[in-house]
């Protein structure tokens, strides 16, 4: 059974045709890339998936269940995790404050028991400060613990976001340009870490990345989608080479890949 399936998807806006007819699937920790162009239709395929949009037709399933009219929330609590473009954090907060707020599903004690502080409250949020510390480190941002979230350069806030998400205890995993803004060297370790995290949380990681050598370097299967349509997929290398997505990414010659 797979984890994500993606079944026929297709979503309009007016009469704009963001996604046609889009499949997609996601196995048991597998990675998996999709590329393609700016405006092809990634980000809205994964608010179609994690329900910020509701398809036009077509639907979403995730271990066998259909999920394509559940809200957002109940998506989350089903164990779907997401990053986005824009960095989703509470900006006035520090980071340890912003991975306690990440598991509030987790949280084993009732609203009453917090207002009242009662030992099993204080109890609670020490467990849950000490697994946030945990992933921290994991990380490697045990450093920025008690730094505003406001006051860290991008590249960090991208990891924070990252650790937020697993601290929701995801069993998929949706990252919206992870390796947004990042040189080769910052990319090729965000790689190491991507495929760190799948062996210590067992994940299935669908990743949207415009940076090709980092989703060819870490993904199993490779999609590209073109105009809100799956031009291609395959394996990385089949993909990088196919004269379609060759022409539709970068408008080269069919003889060249995608490297960018």
């Amino acid at each position: 059974m797979s984890v994500l399936e993606v079944k026929d998807l297709s979503i309009h806006f007016g009469g704009i045709k963001a996604l046609q007819h889009v499949n997609l699937r996601a196995g048991e920790w597998e990675i998996v890339g999709i590329i393609g162009p700016n405006g092809a239709g990634k980000t809205t395929l994964f608010n179609c998936i994690t329900g910020f949009y509701q398809p036009t037709g077509g639907e979403v399933t995730y271990r066998g269940r259909d999920i394509s009219r559940l809200p957002v929330h109940k998506r989350s609590g089903l164990g779907i995790g997401r990053t986005f473009q824009n960095v989703g954090l509470v900006k006035n907060a520090n980071v340890l404050e912003n991975l306690r707020t990440a598991q509030h599903l987790q949280v084993r004690y009732q609203p009453l028991a917090g207002m009242l502080g009662s030992p099993g409250s204080f109890a609670e949020e020490k467990r849950i400060s000490r697994r946030g510390g945990q992933i921290l480190e994991l990380l490697g941002l045990e450093d920025v613990t008690h730094e505003r979230v406001a006051d860290l350069p991008y590249g960090v806030l991208k990891r924070v976001e990252l650790a937020a998400v697993l601290a929701t205890d995801p069993d998929l995993l949706l990252l919206d340009e992870p390796g947004s803004g990042m040189g080769p060297e910052e990319a090729e370790s965000l790689g190491d870490l991507l495929l760190e995290l799948r062996r210590e949380f067992a994940l299935t990681i669908v990743m949207i990345d415009h940076h090709v050598p980092l989703v060819s370097r870490v993904s199993d299967y490779v999609y590209c989608l073109n105009f809100g349509e799956v031009l291609a997929e395959g394996t990385p290398d089949v993909v990088k080479r196919h004269p379609e997505v060759v022409r539709a990414y970068l408008g080269a010659d069919e003889t060249d890949e995608v490297t960018v």
